[in-house]
């Protein structure tokens, strides 16, 4: 018997559960056995990680915070502020990542995050939240568009146009199919796309419209020369909100980013 496979048999006798299961051709995990290579896998990971991250002390980092935010808060709100932030307190690194709402509230419960911001459009799970911003969605089009003579529309009255969307899991993506199905209609999509620049583009060569925040437009869409329409219905106006497990319980340089980032007392819907 190999020096391996008496470990992991005295692993599994420790543990009172089998790991593998044997047979003539090789082996096999068992659900168990996979339970324990998932979490071991995550284990090393975090080590490796560890590892990178205390080696960056050496060069004058003094802490780490990291960070998930959808793309609406990536594109609009978080470069100006983690520059601000970042002047401030240039011995702290933030690691951000983008994520869809529903991924950004899985990693912050995860403790993949220290601070994660979503759009209100799914169950916190308890997490503490507070204000961070507040957008307005637009109707993206060139400026021949039948629609662009509007200076305001419903979301109803745009449905027998095609559409450029956003990735299945955006927020954005969500409440326009939710409002076509309000509408008694379904979303004409021709294509989705990851981001808003992408968007713009396809908009620009004639693939449809699309929903995007103002702010988005203001920074990819106009330099292209594409028309934006402002949005009558109510979900159109959105909170950003800014999540963490635990308040109490960030470290000091979360704590400060926590603070930098929180917007001022709104009512969250």
């Amino acid at each position: 018997m190999s020096a391996a496979s008496k470990r992991l048999m005295e692993l599994e006798e420790m543990l009172g559960f089998k790991l593998l299961v044997r047979h003539a051709k090789g082996i096999t995990l068992t659900p168990a056995g996979e339970t324990l290579l998932y979490h071991a896998r995550k284990m090393l990971f975090s080590v490796e990680k560890m590892g990178l991250e205390l080696g960056e002390h050496s060069h004058g980092i003094r802490g780490y915070v990291r960070m998930l935010a959808n793309l609406s808060a990536i594109t609009q709100f978080l470069p100006e502020d983690l520059r601000a932030f970042s002047e401030h307190h240039p011995e702290v690194k933030t690691d951000l990542e983008e994520r869809p709402c529903n991924g950004v509230i899985q990693g912050v419960l995860d403790g993949v995050a220290d601070l994660g911001i979503y759009s209100s459009d799914c169950d916190i799970k308890g997490l503490h939240s507070v204000p961070y911003r507040r957008d307005k969605l637009v109707v993206l089009m060139r400026p021949y568009h039948p629609l662009a003579v509007a200076h305001e529309l419903t979301f109803a009255n745009t449905l027998d146009s095609d559409y450029v969307g956003l990735h299945a899991a955006s927020s954005i993506n969500i409440r326009t199919h939710t409002a076509a199905r309000k509408a008694g209609k379904v979303l004409r999509l021709r294509i989705n796309v990851p981001g808003f620049d992408a968007m713009c583009r396809m908009v620009q060569a004639n693939m449809g419209i699309g929903v995007l925040p103002q702010q988005a437009f203001e920074l990819f869409g106009r330099a292209l020369g594409l028309h934006a329409v402002p949005l009558s219905d109510d979900w159109s106006e959105r909170m950003l909100i800014l999540v963490v497990r635990d308040e109490m319980a960030l470290s000091p340089v979360s704590q400060l980013l926590f603070e930098c980032l929180r917007g001022p007392s709104l009512p969250i819907r």
